[in-house]
């Protein structure tokens, strides 16, 4: 291992550990890693399908019946990187560790995995109060996302525990479906449209930022062009575009927001590769023949990855903030648990229902306000100013 390695991962590692001791950063960290873990086991948290059941004697747990491929691709991720934290690997040996796994997963999962097409949720509520079963383990939420309870006649809203014989914690939606278990999956879309949204548009500033800001001249100026294009471009119309001819698909928004929120990204990038081009370390390595890439990826990228970093923490929570507002507006996914969606159902009926405001916008407001005290908290730790001052 070089000096140059080891003083890269030192620097890394000061400015994690300055930024998880400030209390703003623990906080996020802690409701985003709260969200997380529901999002990954959200199958196993509220599911209408059993855990574990006995009927004559045999076991059997129906729940594993019904996984679908993104549950173990969830899963597998999650564990990997669970095992991959104790093992303190580099960042760029980290990332092709897990895409490596999430791949061979997804390979594993879309071939193995066929779960049943036709779903009757209630159908082992019925053969429980029939007593076919010796004994049956549910999830902590025995309701599924789009299990709208038919067998109990008419459901729709309801307000948190109204109905002694039904412990609704958050209440239903119009359509009698349990809030809880619909908050609990929807976390997935929150975090995934973040992550998947923010990591495009991160690529795609890393590039054209990079070559902007090493070569400058001509290259920069039509770069500069481009980046002034794409700002001008409203990402909501874009997006109400786009459903309005496509449907609503939560890929076709995941790519939306990356595309339209590279330029942010492209700035950072470039400013901190037009500080470096012209260090010594850089001219070393041109000297030595290393080819491009190298020089941009491997030696400069890590040395202005910091403002980057900063403002990508703060894209997660504007994509989330995109996808809540499309929902709000009922543009949003069909039928798929929507933070956005359920908040939308608070005005819908003739009365105010308190419930579907509090619990969905209270998650929105403190996913957003997690992601912003992480990002700043990252600011202080990488600002020298800030940083001595503290």
């Amino acid at each position: 291992m070089t000096d140059r390695t080891v003083r890269r991962q030192s620097y890394w590692r000061r400015i994690i550990g300055q930024t998880v001791v400030r209390w703003g950063a623990r906080l996020g960290l802690f409701w985003v890693g709260i969200l997380a873990v529901v999002g990954v086991f959200a199958p196993f948290l509220a599911s209408s399908f059993p855990l574990l059941l006995s009927e004559g004697g045999k076991l059997s747990s129906p729940v594993l019946d019904y996984l679908q491929p993104v549950d173990l691709i969830l899963l597998g991720g999650f564990f990997t990187l669970l095992l991959m934290i104790p093992l303190g690997l580099a960042l760029s040996r980290a990332l092709l560790v897990l895409a490596g796994v999430l791949v061979a997963t997804t390979i594993i999962a879309y071939s193995a995995i066929s779960p049943p097409k036709l779903v009757i949720y209630e159908q082992y509520r019925v053969a429980e109060a029939e007593g076919r079963y010796d004994w049956v383990i549910y999830a902590p939420i025995p309701y599924s996302p789009k299990d709208y309870q038919r067998d109990r006649g008419e459901t729709g809203l309801e307000a948190p525990l109204s109905k002694s014989e039904r412990n609704h914690w958050f209440g239903t939606e119009q359509n009698g479906a349990d809030v809880l278990s619909r908050m609990i999956h929807a976390s997935r879309i929150a975090l995934g449209i973040g992550f998947v949204a923010t990591g495009i548009a991160m690529i795609l500033g890393i590039i054209i930022g990079g070559l902007m800001g090493y070569f400058s001249g001509v290259v920069d100026i039509l770069g500069m062009r481009l980046v002034e294009i794409f700002e001008a471009v409203p990402t909501l119309f874009l997006l109400l575009t786009f459903v309005a001819f496509f449907g609503r698909s939560l890929y076709i928004m995941m790519v939306i927001i990356g595309i339209t929120s590279w330029p942010g990204y492209a700035r950072y990038v470039r400013a901190e590769f037009l500080r470096l081009r012209k260090q010594d370390f850089v001219q070393a390595a041109e000297a030595a023949g290393l080819p491009l890439p190298s020089i941009l990826f491997r030696h400069m990228l890590p040395n202005g990855m910091g403002p980057v970093l900063v403002a990508a923490s703060f894209g997660v929570a504007s994509a989330i903030l995109a996808e809540a507002t499309l929902s709000f507006l009922g543009l949003g996914l069909v039928d798929d648990p929507s933070w956005g969606e359920m908040l939308n159902q608070a005005v819908q009926s003739s009365s105010f229902n308190w419930w579907m405001a509090t619990f969905p916008g209270g998650a929105i407001f403190l996913t957003v306000f997690a992601y912003n005290l992480i990002g700043e908290s990252l600011r202080d730790a990488i600002d020298p100013y800030l940083s001595k001052s503290n």
